[in-house]
């Protein structure tokens, strides 16, 4: 689970405010501490809540994908696959500006890895300029789910065949959504 939150930051934050649920989606990293750390803007409806302890859930999405009978070797009937990681924890607000500082300098390292071709300085006047729009926070993890549903109950060749389609299906969908995003 860990490894899919490392490869996949991006997370979706559910936090509740009278009886409504508030969503955004942001990259989160988890540290040596095994705590959750990330930045919200301040002008988000969510902003608030991020902080006093409040309850949040949290899901990181890994690859997914429809599996058609066809790609396997014995008789199947359709499915879907696809990884998933659901957290519950509590959000701490982290008030210090230097330590927001470097924490944006740290989760650009993470996000740059392997090749590093930016690197965030701490004299960067942008970032700044904005450390007062930005909030930091952590969230101490209470709970762990993972949902890993990837043909595992199927003989090992189908199983096979299954990974091979997840890989294909994940790269053909980016390639025809942004084609079409992206059409000029």
């Amino acid at each position: 689970m860990i490894e899919v939150i490392k490869t996949y930051p991006l997370a979706t934050l559910i936090s509740v405010k009278n009886n409504t649920p508030l969503i955004t989606h942001l990259p989160l990293i988890y540290n040596e501490t095994g705590k959750l750390i990330g930045h919200i803007d301040i002008y988000n409806p969510q902003a608030e809540l991020m902080k006093d302890d409040n309850d949040i859930t949290i899901i990181f999405s890994g690859p997914q994908c429809y599996i058609s009978p066809s790609i396997y070797a014995s008789r199947q009937l359709p499915t879907w696959n696809y990884i998933k990681v659901h957290l519950k924890g509590k959000v701490k607000a982290i008030e210090s500006k230097e330590a927001l500082k470097q924490s944006l300098i740290t989760m650009t390292e993470f996000l740059e890895a392997p090749d590093h071709k930016y690197v965030l300085e701490p004299d960067n006047r942008a970032m700044n300029g904005y450390l007062e729009y930005i909030n930091m926070f952590e969230i101490t993890i209470d709970s762990w789910e993972g949902k890993f549903k990837l043909s595992q109950d199927k003989n090992l060749k189908d199983t096979e065949f299954a990974r091979a389609e997840l890989i294909r299906a994940n790269q053909a969908s980016v390639e025809a959504f942004l084609e079409k995003c992206f059409k000029i």
